[in-house]
């Protein structure tokens, strides 16, 4: 039974899985906590009168790796490597979630978070080519169980949280028992992701010949339709800001008509449901496009996220938020895996890492911006005005795909 449920899955797939199960997990102990974090070290509100702190923060964390994503790539692609650059993202990132749990300031938050991105922007490019790869019949399927142990890893990291919570319920009546909560978790985050990098040891990396090319070269000659659907991609992440914003969202609707302790749980409550949801669509999701194509799921995820944002827009109540989240983690199962399953069929085997380097970089260009928006419109105006730009332009985007879907045909 259990052969028979594991065949056809690469074992590359399922080690790189577990090491992004136990990192997610690490990371996601401080994502839902990571706004109020920001916030009780005095990081809310607005810098230079404009710059929203947690719009800044955000986009950071996504953006300051983004330019290593495509120099990885390229270089994983020319030496012939990819294990090497893998493990050196997963030790740095575990680094500086060491360094994040002795923060006092929200500056020190804003420097040890974003240079722990630069951890992500070190493996992102060389493990999703392995993951691509070691798989090359079902990509959907292989990037889809890669992404659902990621984020199964992230609901267990939310989960004991909210264990935590509970269990240190009455120390969290001041502001500085608070913070002593947040930072203690963050450690035990950080000691877990330094425990993720032992199942790296076993994963296997096939023999590749080094590829003689420049950066300049291999990204101009990256296929023309490849160029255009990261145009649409990085369309849509500049409407996808920070998840942040979602989690402030419900976070402002409970502390004016419940105690904080008991918003923090629901807060979280609701994070763990968005990521179940994630988790259990992401390998069905991808399995369909395998079947189906991925244009079209990618084209019903962009407008999902979309609908998304306008209920976020009009609904704040607890009915409304355990529809929403949900909707949420399905739009991150049918776009998330998909998009670089996508970006691995229209790229040439030669150039897989780079093209998937340079996918992530413009995505992560954009975040800083996106989420920079979201916030400023988040203070100068109201929260609504974030999601009501997050609808609008994820709808252009839709737009797009449909007038270039000739483009994308499988």
């Amino acid at each position: 039974m259990k052969n028979r449920y594991l065949k056809g899955i690469s074992t590359n797939i399922l080690l790189l899985g577990v090491v992004s199960f136990m990192n997610d997990l690490s990371s996601e102990m401080i994502i839902p906590i990571f706004p109020l974090f920001i916030t009780a070290l005095g990081g809310a509100g607005l810098i230079l009168g404009f710059v929203s702190i947690v719009g800044l923060i955000g986009g950071l964390q996504d953006s300051i790796s983004s330019i290593l994503k495509v120099l990885s790539g390229y270089w994983s692609d020319r030496i012939g490597r990819r294990k090497i650059f893998v493990s050196s993202g997963y030790l740095t990132s575990a680094g500086f979630k060491l360094l994040l749990s002795l923060s006092t300031i929200w500056l020190h938050i804003l420097v040890f978070s974003s240079f722990e991105r630069v951890g992500k922007g070190l493996r992102t490019a060389p493990r999703d080519a392995i993951i691509a790869d070691s798989m090359p019949e079902a990509r959907g399927k292989g990037f889809g169980i890669h992404r659902a142990l990621d984020t199964s890893g992230a609901i267990a990291g939310s989960v004991l949280v909210l264990l935590l919570l509970l269990l240190f319920w009455r120390e969290l009546e001041q502001i500085a028992y608070q913070i002593a909560f947040y930072k203690s978790i963050i450690l035990i985050a950080a000691i877990i992701a330094f425990f993720s990098l032992v199942p790296l040891y076993f994963v296997k990396e096939g023999k590749r010949e080094p590829q003689k090319i420049r950066l300049r070269i291999s990204l101009k000659e990256l296929p023309k339709r490849l160029k255009l659907f990261i145009m649409v991609a990085a369309l849509f992440a500049v409407a996808n800001f920070t998840y942040m914003f979602f989690i402030l969202k419900a976070w402002d609707a409970f502390v004016p008509i419940m105690p904080e302790k008991e918003s923090i749980a629901i807060v979280i409550l609701l994070y763990v449901l968005f990521n179940s949801f994630y988790a259990l669509l992401a390998i069905p999701f991808g399995t369909l496009s395998d079947r189906i194509g991925r244009r079209k799921v990618l084209i019903s995820g962009y407008f999902l996220f979309s609908v998304t944002c306008l209920g976020f827009t009009f609904f704040d109540s607890l009915a409304a938020f355990l529809v929403l989240f949900p909707l949420y983690g399905v739009v991150y199962a049918m776009v998330d895996g998909n998009q670089r399953a996508f970006v691995s069929d229209l790229s040439t085997e030669e150039l897989r890492a780079t093209a998937l380097g340079t996918f992530h970089t413009m995505i992560g260009l954009v975040a800083l911006p996106a989420s920079l928006t979201a916030g400023f419109l988040w203070q100068a105006i109201n929260p609504n005005a974030t999601f009501i730009y997050g609808s609008v332009i994820s709808i252009i985007a839709v737009i797009l795909f449909i007038m270039f879907r000739n483009y994308f045909k499988d």
